[in-house]
């Protein structure tokens, strides 16, 4: 998975682009670094992509997600895609207590990035800090606007799949799962 984007130029005019173009960002690979140097963090609203840049956090969704509304508007073929994997310590670093705590060894996670010729680009992981995703339970090209209801309705529904076919956690609570879940992505805020 690569983890810079090109250098296209910011030659089209929109919301976003002039986000970017007041910071000073002529073109997207410069766009992606400014992201990609945002802290993790969830924004105060799922869906509002601009928060990104006004709250100065993100998460994988949503930075993705803003840089598909700025390739949007330039023109370009980049694709926003929702891969939902099996997150372990090793892939995800930080989250190995958490799931230690409730005796799973991993748990499906939903992880946003961006899609160009084929070639998986995500501008949010930190390469040397943890093992590469190479397998996902599904995988799926979404739009912009689909970041905030859709992927979690899907992201459950994988989940409660996940649960059934898994002989440890048969009967366990949709739930409860989605609750453990969620302490292991707020221990990656810290």
């Amino acid at each position: 998975m690569r983890t810079t984007l090109p250098d296209w130029p910011l030659v089209a005019d929109g919301e976003v682009t002039r986000r970017f173009r007041a910071l000073g960002i002529t073109d997207v690979a410069v766009a992606g670094r400014y992201v990609r140097q945002l802290p993790y963090g969830r924004t105060s609203s799922r869906t509002d992509v601009t928060l990104v840049m006004t709250e100065g956090r993100g998460t994988c969704t949503t930075k993705h997600a803003l840089l598909a509304a700025l390739a949007e508007e330039q023109g370009i073929a980049l694709a926003l895609t929702l891969g939902i994997y099996e997150m372990t310590e090793r892939n995800t670093p930080g989250v190995g207590r958490v799931l230690a705590r409730y005796g799973f060894a991993a748990i499906p996670e939903a992880h946003c990035y961006l899609t160009h010729a084929g070639e998986r680009i995500d501008v949010t992981r930190e390469v040397e800090a943890a093992e590469s995703i190479h397998a996902f339970l599904h995988e799926e090209t979404i739009r912009v606007g689909q970041i905030g209801a859709y992927k979690i309705d899907l992201h459950r529904r994988v989940l409660a799949d996940w649960i059934a076919r898994t002989p440890a956690l048969r009967g366990r609570a949709l739930d409860d799962v989605w609750r453990i879940r969620e302490e292991c992505i707020a221990a990656l805020s810290v």
